[in-house]
């Protein structure tokens, strides 16, 4: 069973996710990219945050 505070954690993450793919404009992107180079964001998972962002950024490439 997961913890309900790792629920909230996944579901922060994932809206952050869902977010990015939404926007094309890039300010709102790099507001994003800045969450998840944050302090609160590493508290919040283990995720490489650089390899997060790369693979973002190449699915909005493409």
């Amino acid at each position: 069973m997961v913890n309900p505070f790792e629920e909230l954690a996944q579901a922060i993450i994932l809206q952050a996710v869902k977010d990015y793919r939404l926007h094309d404009d890039a300010a709102e992107r790099d507001i994003i990219e800045q969450f998840f180079r944050s302090r609160w964001f590493g508290v919040l998972t283990n995720l490489d945050p650089e390899m997060l962002i790369s693979r973002l950024r190449k699915e909005k490439a493409q």
